[in-house]
């Protein structure tokens, strides 16, 4: 059964129910905590009563620096609302680090981001290597991840769109939300993986539901093909894709064949005009609430909340 872990500014703990146990490490990074194993397993099976998790401050369980890989369109979903049809070919993009926050903290918009956008997104954190040309099948999968996260693939639309930038667009202070748990996992909860559920609503309104089984390539084809160009190591994240239900959708085939005749600048005023008028884009006071579970509970990251706020 996965062992959820909370990070706290004075170290690790060992969520059981609404306690957690401090876990006796002297890891400070993620990578660290991961290789310290055994000293989870005496925290999860201590008699300590522990403190009441409430009571504890969060912060993201992924430790920065690191490497941050995000596979874009990767739900059928998500597919749909972005206008695609036929085969969709896997694609990753970086974020970086510095994006990475707290499970509490608030996303903040710059002062130049119009249309900024939610994406819950399943984070896979590794546990292990992964070099240049592994292959990766379904039955390896604990062998490369130790654990899995809540994230939220924060975006500035407006960026993302006119300058087709994903890593100045995703990438601002704040716009990766993690956590609040690190669910370390035994080789057997690989397998319900696809039954994990994610679910954002934005200010109590439910706006994306869907289980891993929408996906489009799995966690292990999703590292098999990223192996192709990139190595990751203990500690990095990546990100698997969203599901529908994103304030972004493409406009009506008609309207999208019109568009691509106008020029540039025409096109887009005309498109951010349309979409002034989408009341789904997150707002100053928006607080955006996050989970990630199997129906059982098995698996459980935990409850993600995080208000919007402008930069000052």
């Amino acid at each position: 059964m996965s062992t959820n872990v909370l990070r706290t500014a004075d170290g690790w703990w060992v969520v059981r129910g609404d306690r957690a146990l401090p876990v006796p490490t002297k890891a400070l990074t993620t990578a660290e905590l991961i290789a310290d194993r055994d000293a989870v397993r005496e925290a999860a099976t201590s008699d300590d009563p522990g403190t009441p998790v409430a009571g504890l401050a969060a912060l993201s369980p992924v430790t920065t620096p690191c490497r941050v890989v995000a596979q874009m369109v990767n739900y059928r979903s998500h597919a749909r609302d972005s206008g695609f049809t036929g085969d969709i070919p896997a694609t990753f993009f970086r974020k970086a680090s510095g994006s990475v926050s707290g499970p509490r903290d608030a996303v903040v918009r710059p002062s130049h981001v119009k249309f900024l956008d939610y994406e819950i997104e399943l984070g896979l954190v590794m546990g292990a290597p992964l070099p240049i040309g592994a292959v990766v099948e379904e039955r390896d999968l604990p062998s490369y991840v130790a654990g899995l996260v809540i994230t939220n693939d924060v975006s500035a639309r407006d960026v993302q769109l006119t300058k087709t930038q994903f890593y100045e667009s995703k990438s601002y202070p704040t716009f990766t939300p993690a956590g609040p748990y690190l669910a370390l996992l035994e080789p057997e909860d690989f397998t319900r993986l696809l039954d994990l559920r994610l679910r954002l609503s934005v200010n109590g309104e439910l706006r994306q539901d869907r289980t891993l089984a929408d996906m489009i390539v799995r966690p292990a084809q999703a590292l098999t093909l990223l192996a192709r160009f990139q190595t990751l190591d203990p500690g990095d994240l990546l990100l698997t894709g969203t599901p529908g239900g994103t304030a972004l959708k493409a406009p009506p085939k008609p309207v999208e064949k019109i568009g691509a005749l106008l020029p540039a600048a025409v096109k887009w005023k005309a498109f951010f005009t349309s979409q002034a008028r989408n009341p789904h884009y997150l707002r100053t006071g928006d607080v955006i609430t996050a989970t990630i579970t199997t129906p059982d509970g098995r698996i459980d990251l935990g409850e993600q909340r995080s208000p919007v706020t402008d930069a000052e």
